[in-house]
């Protein structure tokens, strides 16, 4: 406020010289004389006018300032509370993974750069008994650890994503088939040392079976998860818990 009073008054001062300057170079120019009544009329109309009219237009001014800069703040925490609950949608509540719509939007998206990369399809072996003996709670106990061992697993920059109930992508980004293959069975061999107990002093062994394929940019995405999930299956039929890249086989010592 003390700054509008400040720059009002200026104002009016300003208008009170200008007053003045005008009143004693035009009114003798034009042959009048500028008495008493003239001198108090060119130092009162500026004070009660221009004072209250700059007064309100600052005031004004600071106003419509104070809303910009709020509607600015306002529109950042609006697009910052839209990032969150975007990447909130795109999540997996419980592993914190991409959920199975979001992660082949990023790998449709990811595999067609030059670098391409490679897609691991991986499933939880006996996952439904594990729910049948101790409920479901010690399942999805059980699926956060596998989902802790893949993220031991993986390089940064990689892909995850939990595409069903206890089943996981990973695109590996620039991976080739050969070290593809070497990061799935280090996934793994993590998975197989968790040491899972559901009740006290049990400990329930805990196992995956990997697919997976290079990730050609040229093939369509239904045809890299049908390759992978085939190797996946072959893992699933040569006794779990190893895995299939292609036709290369990694199986537990």
């Amino acid at each position: 406020m003390k700054r509008i009073v400040l720059k009002a008054t200026a104002v009016a001062l300003a208008s009170v010289l200008t007053s003045l300057l005008l009143a004693v170079t035009i009114v003798p120019a034009m042959g009048g004389v500028v008495d008493g009544n003239a001198w108090l009329m060119c130092i009162l109309c500026p004070l009660f006018i221009s004072w209250p009219a700059s007064a309100y237009t600052f005031w004004q001014g600071d106003r419509l300032k104070a809303a910009h800069r709020e509607l600015v703040r306002t529109h950042a925490q609006l697009a910052a509370a839209h990032r969150l609950l975007a990447e909130k949608a795109s999540r997996d509540d419980m592993t914190g993974f991409l959920n199975r719509e979001s992660f082949f939007a990023a790998l449709e998206a990811a595999r067609r750069e030059p670098f391409r990369g490679s897609l691991l399809i991986i499933d939880a072996d006996h996952f439904k008994s594990i729910n049948d003996r101790f409920g479901h709670l010690a399942g999805d106990e059980a699926l956060l650890h596998i989902a802790a061992a893949i993220r031991r697993g993986v390089r940064e920059g990689d892909i995850l994503g939990r595409i069903g109930g206890e089943e996981f992508g990973v695109f590996l980004t620039g991976a080739a088939a050969s070290e593809a293959a070497g990061i799935a069975e280090r996934i793994r061999a993590e998975v197989e040392k968790i040491r899972f107990l559901p009740e006290d002093g049990q400990v329930v062994a805990l196992g995956v079976s990997i697919g997976g394929t290079i990730c050609s940019p040229q093939a369509p995405l239904s045809e890299l998860i049908r390759c992978a999930d085939g190797c996946l299956y072959r893992a699933k039929a040569r006794g779990r818990n190893r895995v299939v890249f292609g036709e290369t086989l990694s199986k537990a010592a």
